[in-house]
């Protein structure tokens, strides 16, 4: 079938490339366009999601707020010069229809101290906006920076800090890192297929796909954003594997068409590229797409369209790859060596000259010592997995440039436990009670003197926080019939803190919001209370990010064996054999575990902090996962070239060593070239400003060289010759036995039919000179 793809692609073949030039025409406008992308994940069914939507429903709008800190090296807050100095600042939002309110420290008879910093050079405003019903994205995107640039003075230094800040800082730098990586990793790896391949035209086909391919693969994102959220960093996963992929799977096909060129007319040489080497790609874009996919089954909102993101890319490198790669390549034919690089000679047979031979040969004269010596080395660099702490680096994860990370950085540091984290305990009761009857108030009271005694927390305000020297049954006299007047003060606080069936109690704590304290806070409040007589529920910064790590925690599994069972399914309908997608899955588990102890021993520990810029802490949450879902896919391309190669070879008639020996001399140096492409577009983004974006792209990076090295190398021709005939067996196996053994014995026929060949050329060698010597004897 993909023969006849080949032909029909050789006789169209203009129309195929023309078409294919001309698709980059809407996906360019779409891309430049660009699109509203969210900064945070929010688990929609989790605890503090219900409790943030209750609140909505029943409370009145609470407006989103961002802070700005003013500071001085010489005033303090309190002279006339800097108070000046804030008010000018200020002046131009005072007026503004999108603000609602600005609070700062001299708006009362005396200086508010909790708004100052310890050493008084330093004063926090509050800036409320009026727009409470629009989207997170809307706030931080549009809204937040407008009001910003309007903030700004000649006496005094500004900075931004709060949630708002952050996501415009998290937005803005995700897509400048893909913009960089993009722009930096093009020249290498234009450099880098100028010597895999020897020649300039053959170096501009992958490259030419792979621009297409990230080029569309944007155009998706930005699509896929108009009709469900999507986060930031799915440009980052875009480039990431859309950029690596296109360019291996074109130099894949690239690679098979000038070995077969050289044996056949374009057309069947094109014809024997996308029978063989097409169908391996197809099945391992397959693959890599079923694991980035498997990222939906995760059930954590937003975090799911960077699967999709990366999935549209992948299959979009595949359509590239089938078409406007095979269409160039039809239209050039041989042309495709042309402008060859001096002092750059590569053999166009596909043969990869002496040492993968003699290394196949070598592992598989001592299987049982390579296969045990290679194993235990992946093991080892896996251990510090062992001693992962997940989190969210807040903060920290942005670089030391980012207003915001600066502005929080002034606010622990300079200010009196100021509450920076508040967690909000949420309590409904059933329809038919009220919220204020005595035994609630009576429990409310308790628990309030409960959370008060808790670890990290600075303050507690509810109802029954109004001032400490009223006692219980005060309370309870002053909030249950019959109720009486009550000062305009309290009426507020009742409107903004009880609903028709709930109560909010607000946790102040300047604990980090997805610190491991932060966290325990949530968690001890979640599962030791007094009783409250209703279902309690905790929201907030830390409760989100709670719920966010126990759901990676709790659907991780049935993502991993999503993948695991589709992945070995897919493999086992390329390569019938039911043995090589089992070793090929354990393979994968061992460079992924590699993988992930260099991540911990980097990003955790802190090693090469200096030299990529970070600040050290415990991995994101959401990166293990991800990595999984990218990479069980991606690092099995090598693999199963490999394999499919492999698998011609031994249906050719080859017995099982010699197979694997020319399958590893025929693609040793294409996959060697691929594998360093694909590194070296993931590295790039290790120097990236974005530390989540740092531990994708270092930790993938490292997950392909090993299984490009040790495990391709190594462990597959060991675990093969192990294995011998096995390798092949399937139910049913019987028909590829005899296709072996056809192919066999068709192998053996041609090369009985060339020995006849060259005998029956010296015997008339032996007779022209018999008869050219009678003729000079004459």
């Amino acid at each position: 079938m993909l023969a006849s793809w080949g032909r029909w692609v050789y006789r169209f073949r203009w129309w195929v490339v023309v078409v294919s030039v001309l698709s980059l025409v809407p996906a360019a406008w779409l891309a430049y366009e660009g699109g509203h992308l969210e900064a945070v994940a929010v688990v929609a069914n989790s605890e503090s999601a219900r409790a943030l939507d209750l609140m909505k429903k029943e409370l009145p709008p609470s407006y989103p707020s961002f802070g700005l800190i003013f500071r001085s090296p010489s005033l303090k807050a309190g002279d006339p010069e800097f108070k000046a100095g804030v008010e000018q600042a200020l002046a131009p939002l005072r007026g503004d229809p999108l603000v609602q309110s600005i609070r700062t420290a001299y708006d009362g008879a005396k200086l508010e101290r909790r708004d100052i910093s310890v050493d008084g050079h330093s004063m926090i405003a509050t800036v409320e906006i009026s727009d409470y019903g629009a989207t997170q994205t809307r706030l931080a995107m549009k809204i937040y920076p407008a009001l910003r640039a309007r903030v700004h003075s000649d006496t005094l230094e500004v900075v931004a800090f709060g949630p708002l800040p952050s996501s415009y800082d998290l937005t803005v730098f995700a897509e400048k890192d893909a913009k960089q990586a993009e722009m930096r990793v093009l020249p290498l790896v234009g450099l880098l297929l100028l010597f895999v391949f020897g020649s300039f035209v053959g170096a501009a086909l992958p490259l030419a796909a792979g621009l297409l391919a990230v080029t569309a693969g944007m155009a998706g994102s930005i699509l896929l954003a108009r009709v469900t959220p999507v986060l930031a960093f799915s440009k980052n996963v875009v480039v990431m594997v859309g950029l690596g992929v296109a360019i291996d799977y074109s130099l894949f096909i690239l690679s098979r068409f000038r070995e077969q060129v050289g044996l056949s007319p374009v057309a069947e040489a094109l014809a024997s590229t996308m029978a063989t080497t097409g169908r391996a790609i197809l099945f391992s874009g397959v693959a890599v797409a079923i694991g980035l996919l498997g990222m939906l089954l995760l059930g954590l909102g937003p975090v799911g369209s960077l699967g999709l993101a990366g999935a549209i890319a992948v299959l979009l490198a595949v359509a590239y790859a089938m078409t406007f790669i095979p269409g160039l390549l039809a239209v050039l034919g041989p042309r495709v060596d042309s402008l060859r690089v001096p002092f750059v000679n590569r053999d166009k047979t596909g043969r990869s000259g002496w040492f993968w031979p003699r290394l196949a040969i070598m592992v598989m004269a001592h299987p049982w010592k390579v296969l045990v010596s290679a194993s235990l080395c992946l093991i080892l660099l896996g251990l510090p997995f062992l001693h992962i702490r997940l989190g969210a680096n807040v903060g920290a994860g942005l670089p030391r440039t980012a207003e915001s990370r600066r502005g929080m950085e002034l606010l622990r540091g300079e200010f009196r436990k100021v509450d920076t984290n508040p967690v909000i305990v949420v309590i409904r009761y059933p329809k038919s009670y009220t919220p204020l009857s005595v035994e609630h108030v009576e429990q409310l009271y308790d628990l309030s003197r409960r959370l008060a005694k808790l670890p990290g927390v600075n303050e507690v305000k509810s109802i029954v926080d109004l001032d400490p020297s009223i006692s219980r049954g005060q309370y309870v006299d002053m909030f249950t019939p019959p109720t009486p007047p009550l000062p305009k003060g309290v009426q507020r606080i009742l409107k903004e803190m009880v609903g028709e069936n709930i109560v909010m109690v607000v946790v102040q704590t300047s604990l980090p919001e997805a610190g491991s304290k932060a966290l325990a806070l949530v968690r001890a409040i979640r599962e030791s209370h007094p009783r409250v007589g209703g279902k309690l529920m905790v929201t907030g910064e830390s409760a989100f990010e709670a719920d966010f790590t126990d759901a990676v925690k709790k659907n991780s599994p049935l993502v991993i064996g999503f993948i695991v069972f589709a992945t070995y399914f897919v493999l086992f309908l390329l390569l019938r054999s039911v043995l090589l997608p089992l070793k090929a899955v354990l393979m994968n588990m061992l460079s992924l575990s590699a993988s992930y102890g260099a991540l911990v021993w980097i990003f955790q520990d802190g090693h090469l902090a200096t030299f990529l810029h970070f600040t050290p802490g415990p991995i994101e949450s959401m990166t293990p996962i991800i990595m999984f879902c990218v990479l069980f896919g991606l690092s099995m391309d090598y693999e199963v070239i490999l394999l499919s190669r492999v698998r011609e070879e031994y249906e050719r008639g080859c017995d099982n060593t010699r197979a694997v020996a020319a399958g590893l001399e025929r693609t040793g140096q294409t996959i060697t070239g691929a594998a360093a492409i694909m590194a070296l577009v993931l590295f790039t983004f290790g120097f990236a400003d974005i530390t989540t974006v740092k531990e994708m792209g270092v930790g993938m990076g490292i997950a392909v060289v090993v299984d490009a090295t040790i495990v391709r190398s190594l462990l597959v021709p060991a675990t093969m010759r192990l294995l011998g005939d096995w390798n092949w067996w399937a139910p049913g196996s019987e028909g590829a036995k005899e296709r072996r053994s056809r192919g066999a014995k068709e192998r053996r026929s041609r090369e009985a039919e060339k020995q006849r060949s060259r005998e029956a050329e010296k015997q008339r060698s032996r007779e022209a000179e018999e008869q050219g010597s009678k003729e000079v004897r004459k």
